[in-house]
């Protein structure tokens, strides 16, 4: 009977190590969840990683700023004077001797930006016996850029009423910016009166931009 109980008790502490080996292995897998979860924190730290990554979709983003840029550039292209970008005046220019008047347009870019203008600007006089249009001069017409808030000017050349007669009298200026339709009416600077004329065509003619052409 002490045999049996010698190998009862044995059985009884070799089932409490047993027991305890199995209870520390519990405790080291419980252990490696941790370590899974600051592997998974790690991973939420890549996510962050894809916002950097986002943030470099950021910087794509300033590709596309700078192909905004270049579309600028683009839209920056030196466009046409617009008639509401220009502010209009006209002055008498005549000096004693001419054998003609001069009128002088200004034409001043108030637009923003800077534009092309170039060739000649329609010019109608309005008149007693009613409107009278302007003829182009034989002068060269070459383009330019007028810078914001810049100036350029072109003349306009009419017969002095030297005849004695009352003429046709002008009451005021048209002015239509080239390559414009709109247009812009001025009162008349110069001469009351234009002598009245038999011949065919308009005695009055305009010069090119950019020169204000005899009595400048």
């Amino acid at each position: 009977m002490r045999v049996h109980k010698l190998t009862f008790a044995a059985l009884v502490v070799a089932a409490g190590l047993s027991l305890t080996a199995c209870q520390n292995d519990d405790d080291g897998s419980g252990q490696s969840d941790p370590s899974s979860s600051a592997s998974s924190a790690s991973s939420s730290g890549g996510g962050s990683g894809s916002g950097g990554s986002d943030q470099g979709g950021g910087k794509d983003s300033g590709g596309q700023g700078t192909a905004a840029g270049t579309g600028s550039n683009e839209n920056g292209k030196v466009g046409k004077c617009r008639t509401d970008e220009l502010e209009v005046t006209a002055a008498d220019r005549t000096i004693g001797g001419d054998g003609e008047g001069t009128v002088a347009v200004t034409l001043k870019n108030g637009g923003g930006r800077d534009c092309t203008i170039s060739g000649f600007a329609g010019v109608d006089l309005k008149t007693s016996e009613g409107a009278l249009s302007a003829k182009r001069s034989g002068e060269p017409a070459d383009p330019h850029i007028l810078k914001d808030g810049e100036s350029t000017y072109f003349g306009v050349n009419y017969p002095i009423n030297e005849s004695g007669g009352s003429g046709v009298r002008v009451t005021g200026l048209v002015v239509t910016p080239p390559n414009e339709t709109k247009s812009v009416t001025l009162d008349w600077p110069g001469g009351g009166t234009l002598p009245v004329t038999d011949g065919a065509g308009s005695p009055v003619k305009v010069g090119p931009i950019g020169g204000i052409g005899q009595g400048g």
